[in-house]
């Protein structure tokens, strides 16, 4: 594989190898794509979580499990209560 990073990343690059914190560029590669894949993975699970959510709250609104507020004060003091 040949990867084009331009100068910036290059040099950054270069920089990391010339720290000794990595010994080759594909090391530093292979390091920043760990990061990124689990950057993304947490990402996915998190997207996960929220879908989960969103579908409790749809269940619950089904059930009539809800609360009517009549102003947003109403709710502010609420949500403040159970802080």
């Amino acid at each position: 594989m040949n990867v084009h990073l331009g100068e910036t990343l290059d040099k950054f690059v270069a920089e990391l190898i010339a720290s000794g914190l990595y010994q080759s560029q594909s090391e530093v590669i292979r390091e920043g794509l760990r990061l990124l894949k689990e950057r993304e993975d947490l990402r996915k699970l998190k997207l996960e979580e929220l879908r989960r959510d969103i579908h409790k709250g749809i269940d619950q609104l089904e059930r009539g499990e809800f609360i009517t507020y009549t102003s947003t004060q109403d709710l502010a003091e609420e949500i403040k209560a159970t802080q």
